[in-house]
């Protein structure tokens, strides 16, 4: 049975004669920025299903290819798409393409997610730059023998998100005259949206936005020793007092304002990496 460094082999090994220039920044397209890609130059686009064990993306909203190319002068690898733990996935499998991005040469990971956002200050199609994360899934990455390779046994998260990047991504979105905020990003398991009560809680406990990605692929990517940004789009308000049920397609409307914002933003952050 192959171990995870063989199987990260295995992927890299498929995918290096595929890219054309080792990606300097990994992207992770939540959703809501399906159409980014776009904006990548010389790109080559690769369906999950050819790369040795990488997961199927199941998320009628994820499209599910690994897109390669140049971004503002900068090498990229873009998952469009990401792999959720209510998919039924391990956490392993839900990071394996952290990993891979790491061999292939990746120093800076950007991670997007759609979330709820529980902070009455937020507003539709905000863009949370997230400062600290809390994780309730109910499972880590990292568990199970540690592999020296990959990282140290003991990650350090005390700045689980890079400074640096966190005030370069504010920089930027006032010079684009972007709303944005600062905040806590908590991950639930899902796939269900969280009851009133258990909004309070998340609240009281300081989140400012709720939602079921990111938090596995940052504890991998610090395990891996990357520089984390991560970015949020409120699309929904999840106010205990006033809440009304979800409707998706207007989640999915909603995203895509706010992933219009991020397509703006992301280019402007890459091109000073």
């Amino acid at each position: 049975m192959q171990g995870l460094v063989e199987k990260i082999n295995d992927a890299v090994e498929y995918l290096k004669p595929r890219i054309q220039e080792p990606p300097q920044v990994g992207l992770i397209l939540g959703t809501g920025l399906g159409g980014f890609t776009q904006q990548i130059s010389q790109q080559n686009s690769i369906a999950y299903e050819t790369i040795p064990h990488f997961p199927r993306s199941t998320v009628e909203s994820h499209a599910g290819q690994l897109v390669s190319g140049i971004l503002n002068g900068t090498p990229i690898v873009a998952m469009e798409g990401r792999f959720h733990f209510y998919e039924g996935y391990s956490m392993k499998e839900v990071t394996f393409p952290v990993r891979v991005m790491k061999a292939l040469g990746v120093e800076t990971l950007i991670i997007t997610n759609a979330s709820g956002g529980m902070n009455p200050h937020y507003q539709l199609a905000d863009i949370m730059i997230i400062e600290d994360q809390i994780n309730l899934m109910g499972d880590n990455p990292l568990r199970g023998i540690n592999d020296d390779r990959l990282g140290v046994r003991f990650p350090d998260m005390c700045a689980p998100y890079d400074r640096s990047l966190i005030r370069l991504a504010e920089q930027k979105a006032l010079e684009l005259q972007i709303r944005t905020q600062t905040g806590v990003f908590v991950a639930v398991a899902g796939p269900n949206l969280e009851t009133r009560a258990e909004y309070r809680m998340l609240r009281q406990m300081g989140a400012d936005c709720v939602g079921m990605s990111t938090v596995p692929e940052c504890i991998v990517a610090n395990h891996a020793s990357l520089k984390v940004l991560g970015l949020s789009v409120v699309t929904d308000l999840c106010l205990p007092d006033a809440l009304e049920p979800v409707e998706i397609s207007k989640i999915l409307k909603v995203a895509a304002d706010g992933g219009q914002k991020l397509a703006q933003l992301i280019p402007q952050i890459i091109a000073e990496l």
